[in-house]
């Protein structure tokens, strides 16, 4: 049963109703988020809107529910009471679900790609891997696969390094 409530995309016209998200998914999610918070602060000119799970309307028949989005604050000034967001994100971060990666991978990422959202991330919990791509020429161009043991510093959030071993919970704490 559909409500505004349920759980869902419209991706090609199609009504999708993703898996929810597993425990490892949210704990990725909410710690990116505070991975990421040095950029969302509000005091800071030019910061980022960083917000999870929202339908953004790419177009007519495509409102995805991307993991985590992200806006330049200066292109967006005020984002709060407006669904679906009608405004396409700079960043798009998916944090893969075995039952959903080839959607993420494949239709997802080739409707950020076509709409010119500039920078797109993979966050693998199983595999322990964040995958980040930037936009070059309407295609994605690799900059790097990162496992859990790596200190990096990743467009468009390269004035920050991120030390992927607090992305992941621990590794005993996940069943194989």
């Amino acid at each position: 049963v559909y409500s505004d409530d349920t759980r869902t995309e419209v991706l090609a016209g199609e009504i999708v109703f993703p898996p929810s998200p597993l425990v490892v998914h949210q704990y990725v999610r909410g710690t990116l988020s505070c991975l990421l918070a040095p950029f969302s602060d509000r005091h800071t000119p030019g910061g980022w809107w960083l917000l999870p799970a929202v339908d953004v309307r790419f177009a007519v028949h495509d409102v995805p529910c991307p993991d985590f989005s992200g806006w330049h604050r200066n292109d967006w000034p005020a984002p709060f009471g407006v669904r679906p967001i009608d405004l396409i994100p700079d960043f798009v971060c998916e944090i893969l679900d075995p039952a959903y990666e080839r959607q993420d991978r494949g239709y997802k990422a080739d409707l950020y790609a076509a709409h010119g959202v500039a920078h797109l991330w993979f966050i693998d919990p199983s595999e322990r891997f964040l995958e980040a791509f930037e936009l070059s020429a309407g295609r994605w161009l690799r900059l790097g696969m990162y496992d859990e043991t790596a200190t990096v510093r990743i467009p468009p959030f390269a004035a920050v390094e991120l030390d992927l071993a607090e992305l992941f919970p621990p590794a005993d704490a996940i069943p194989r």
